[in-house]
């Protein structure tokens, strides 16, 4: 799922903190996990007003409770086993019986009572989690392509009924598109990091047409093959932003300028790892906080340009 490790802090509240959340507690706890968790999905859902602020970070938090099921468990069999934990939470939110003790499953009922969030979106991206405790390799580009619209293209489906927009359906996939692109950049920046979690997201298929295997990612080796095959899916990423952009001046309100934040980013991302020279298996690319704040006005911008 789309996420920024390098900015998780101590949470300042816990699940485990009361028997009983009250609403207001619970999205308090939602906007906490989102600023904790990712920096850039925080800083974006700043530009919103105070309730679709809330709303959004409470999908976030439900997003994220899920990848932490998977992230956080001992072997498969747990994994399992808190999925399907996190899964009958998601049912009990959109059935309008969240369990009182847990502020994502309240803060999620809230939403989805206002808003047409699809709990489908959020059965595709139960398939996603459980790719990742089959797999230690992605096979092709497909394989890739179908886990990043899982874990984070529908994000984009999840978020868009909240904000409002005009297109239809043109623009839901747009949505979906800037979400995969996300996931693409994570991928890219992440090789290393996956590698010590015994996965590579790197397509099995194109690693061979590079002349690139693992055991030369464990070594911190990166050639000329190398760099070809994080070129190639640099610019699948870059393809897949510049769709996702064509339906960001398509959200209502300053929706469009939140979610121009975070894939400003994303692409900045991006950016940085082609300045190091894809040297993403010793060192990480990101983005300082002045560079995080300067995107806010060039987003505004941005999109407020295309709405013309």
């Amino acid at each position: 799922m789309i996420r920024d490790r390098a900015s998780v802090r101590p949470a300042t509240l816990h699940p485990e903190d009361r028997d009983a959340w009250p609403l207001d507690a619970a999205l308090r706890f939602a906007e906490a996990e989102t600023r904790r968790h990712s920096s850039t999905f925080s800083l974006g859902a700043r530009v919103f007003g105070p309730e679709k602020r809330r709303a959004v970070s409470a999908v976030y938090a439900a997003c994220r409770a899920g990848d932490d099921a998977v992230d956080e468990a001992t072997d498969v069999a747990d994994a399992t086993e808190r999925l399907e934990a996190w899964w009958a939470g998601i049912e009990r939110a959109y059935a309008g019986r969240p369990d009182p003790g847990h502020p994502t499953e309240v803060a999620l009922a809230w939403v989805v009572d206002r808003w047409d969030v699809p709990r489908d979106a959020f059965y595709e991206l139960r398939l996603g989690f459980e790719s990742d405790l089959r797999f230690v390799c992605v096979a092709d580009t497909d394989e890739l392509m179908t886990y990043a619209r899982r874990v984070a293209g529908v994000v984009g489906l999840m978020i868009a009924p909240i904000t409002g927009y005009d297109g239809g359906d043109a623009t839901l996939d747009a949505a979906v598109a800037m979400g995969e692109a996300m996931q693409i950049t994570n991928v890219l920046r992440d090789v290393g990091e996956d590698l010590h979690r015994g996965r590579c997201y790197l397509p099995v298929d194109r690693m061979a047409v590079h002349g690139v295997d693992q055991a030369q990612l464990r070594r911190g080796d990166v050639d000329a093959g190398y760099v070809a095959l994080l070129e190639e899916f640099a610019d699948l990423a870059e393809a897949k932003y510049r769709q996702g952009w064509w339906g960001i001046p398509k959200l209502h309100g300053l929706a469009g300028v939140a979610v121009g934040v975070a894939a400003m980013n994303y692409e900045a991302i991006l950016t940085k790892l082609r300045a190091n020279r894809y040297d993403n298996l010793s060192r990480r690319a990101h983005l300082k906080t002045p560079e995080r704040l300067a995107i806010l006005p060039r987003a505004a911008w941005a999109v407020a340009t295309a709405r013309r």
